[in-house]
């Protein structure tokens, strides 16, 4: 592989809020590097599709507080075939295209690193993902805001729950990652959360009704990381049957968690890791997720950032159960 002379941005898989301020970060910073841009629209199936088009500072004007993302985001299954990387990589090389930056999650990554050893393509990843799962960074972009955004309904709901006496169960997003439903009850003094990472063999209901209702509590917030086995519907349904002195509601708070306008960390985040991406490309790294750990800009490589499970404290959930007494 030549020198890096032009730099290609996709958007992959789920979309995060703070997309937009990486890819107003990645253009500026390439092209104050000397790089030419291209943003390449719709993840992989726009690569595959050549939906591809030279940026200039100007594409990325007043972005860096919208949501959602404006290069768009797909999940493509023909680039999860040989001939449709083929297909991404022909279109790559016409365009003129040397490098590639992707921001997405696990799935986007994998991708990336699936074609850079196919076609000896120089592949930067950024964590682009609401559900803080990838390992090797403390934080993924979108994760900040989706929190507040699941406090702010959290705490809207304890307003009905208290007036009705009531225990409500709350799902949210985070897949096999229970980042998001162990902080927002933090953070909104929830009774309890259920996550996938409380492996323990107690029943995690029953942890809660034994300790999480007392006669001095009137309602309760119970915060369920979503799951397609045992989600908040699941865990409402077994109170109806084995508790049915209680009254339940369920609240699915679904993709409203995906948008809004970025907090001001992960517009920094963002800004900080597109930079970092452009600069790893300077430096010449290869096939490495641009991440962050103690506040420094870190390289990790794809199949560490991958593979590694990226674990919930277990502090996390001890203060969880003294604070919800």
């Amino acid at each position: 592989m030549g020198k890096v002379k032009c730099i290609g941005i996709l958007t992959s898989g789920g979309d995060a809020p703070g997309m937009n301020a990486a890819i107003r970060a990645v253009t500026r910073s390439a092209i104050a590097a000397g790089f030419g841009v291209k943003g390449i629209y719709r993840g992989y199936e726009g690569l595959i599709n050549n939906e591809i088009k030279d940026f200039t500072t100007e594409n990325v004007s007043n972005i860096i507080q919208r949501g959602g993302t404006i290069l768009k985001t797909a999940r493509s299954k023909e680039f999860m075939t040989p001939e449709g990387r083929q297909k991404a990589y022909d279109n790559m090389k016409a365009q003129g295209i040397d490098a590639l930056i992707v921001i997405g999650g696990n799935g986007s990554l994998a991708g990336a690193r699936i074609f850079a050893e196919e076609f000896d393509v120089p592949c930067i990843g950024l964590p682009g993902t609401i559900d803080n799962d990838l390992y090797g960074t403390d934080l993924t972009i979108g994760y900040d805001t989706t929190l507040n955004t699941i406090v702010e309904c959290v705490d809207k709901i304890r307003d009905t729950a208290t007036s009705h006496e009531r225990i409500f169960f709350v799902e949210v997003m985070g897949r096999d990652a229970g980042f998001l439903a162990q902080n927002s009850a933090i953070a909104s003094g929830a009774e309890a959360a259920i996550i996938p990472e409380d492996t323990t063999n107690a029943d995690q209901l029953e942890q809660f009704i034994g300790r999480g209702i007392r006669k001095s509590k009137n309602s309760s917030m119970v915060i369920v990381s979503e799951s397609p086995k045992c989600g908040a519907m699941y865990y409402a349904e077994r109170v109806r049957k084995e508790y049915p002195e209680y009254d339940v509601r369920v609240s699915i708070l679904g993709h409203l968690q995906r948008g809004g306008s970025p907090s001001a960390s992960d517009r920094i985040l963002a800004s900080r890791l597109g930079v970092g991406a452009v600069q790893a490309i300077l430096e010449g790294q290869r096939n490495v997720m641009v991440g962050i750990k103690n506040d420094d800009i870190v390289y990790v490589p794809f199949s560490n950032a991958i593979k590694n499970d990226k674990p919930v404290k277990k502090e996390l959930i001890n203060v969880l159960g003294i604070l919800s007494i």
